[in-house]
């Protein structure tokens, strides 16, 4: 056993990290039989670098789709673009009003502790325009993370990598042609560019971007024909939101309104610091989702309530056998 693997198996006992190593073996025991596995990511995992651990669980064949935030599409271009040009606030607590505005007059974004440079941002938006108007003007709609692979197939991208391409997690899903689901693209950087263009009329229509109905037709497609193999399918959830939530609805969606006879999600497991409460979506205990035809009785189950940016790539690691 590696050094990772065999560090939790000795010291995570009790509590939250007793739930970790549970979880994770779970993970390798859905996978062990013959079972697929969705990941959501929510929040900024990708300009926390979740891709130096999540492009090789890819590789690997230990994720099989993503629903993500439009912001996580972006942000792990943004990082294999521009990483270099990153500024790391490391006091990011003790920053005042005016550090901020300092920030924002010197063209930075910040994520936390991490500031994201404007300029990549136009970079990304200059290349994507050209696809964007393409797909309107000859009504060719594509989904959000086709163009993203189809601006990533552009062979004047790699000499500009300012990472090694191994730690991109989209690289690593293009490769493995995997879906990403993309809920909500318009509440991202890239989402608001594009609904500016197209009200500008320098994209003509906003049909060049399939909508999120029409990725839920595509996650059902999806979901068939991977149960129609012989596989049950998983369901990892890093952090809460539109990413967890789209993706998990695809189930009761066939059972109850498309009147499918599927398999309910064969595992759940979410990391989230989010506090149980009455109302409170993203911190509801995982019994809550039996009643809306998401999980059975019979599925794992694991909550554990801690920081994603820490206890994912432990997962992942412990997945992987590091």
């Amino acid at each position: 056993m590696s050094n990772i693997s065999k560090f939790m198996d000795d010291h995570f006992r009790h509590f939250n990290a007793r739930e970790t190593v549970a979880a994770a073996q779970a993970y390798k025991d859905q996978l062990a039989s013959g079972n697929k596995m969705m990941v959501s990511l929510a929040g900024a995992m990708s300009t926390g670098e979740i891709g130096r651990s999540l492009a090789e669980m890819i590789r690997q064949d230990k994720v099989h789709a993503i629903s993500c935030t439009a912001a996580n599409l972006e942000e792990d271009i943004f990082n294999l673009m521009a990483h270099d040009e990153y500024k790391i606030v490391p006091n990011w607590r003790a920053l005042s009003t005016e550090d901020e505005v300092e920030l924002l007059n010197q063209g930075f974004n910040r994520v936390t502790d991490t500031c994201i440079p404007e300029t990549v941002m136009r970079n990304i938006e200059g290349r994507l325009l050209t696809l964007w108007k393409d797909a309107a003007d000859n009504d060719r709609p594509r989904f959000p993370y086709e163009f993203m692979y189809e601006l990533l197939d552009d062979p004047t991208l790699e000499p500009l990598f300012q990472i090694p391409k191994e730690n991109s997690w989209m690289l690593a899903a293009k490769e493995k042609g995997l879906p990403i689901f993309v809920p909500g693209i318009e509440d991202s950087t890239l989402g608001n560019i594009f609904a500016a263009r197209v009200t500008q009329g320098v994209v003509s229509s906003h049909r060049a971007m399939r909508s999120g109905t029409e990725q839920m037709s595509k996650l059902i497609g999806w979901y068939q024909e991977q149960t129609n193999s012989g596989a049950e399918i998983g369901f990892f959830q890093v952090g809460g939101g539109i990413a967890g939530d789209f993706a998990i609805c695809v189930v009761p969606t066939m059972i109850q309104d498309l009147k499918l006879d599927i398999p309910l999600w064969s595992y759940f497991c979410q990391i989230s610091d989010a506090v149980t409460s009455y109302g409170g979506y993203s911190g509801a205990v995982p019994n809550e989702k039996i009643t809306w035809c998401k999980l059975s009785g019979e599925a794992p189950k694991f909550m554990i309530q801690s920081d994603a940016s820490i206890v994912a790539p432990l997962m992942f690691a412990y997945i992987l056998g590091w």
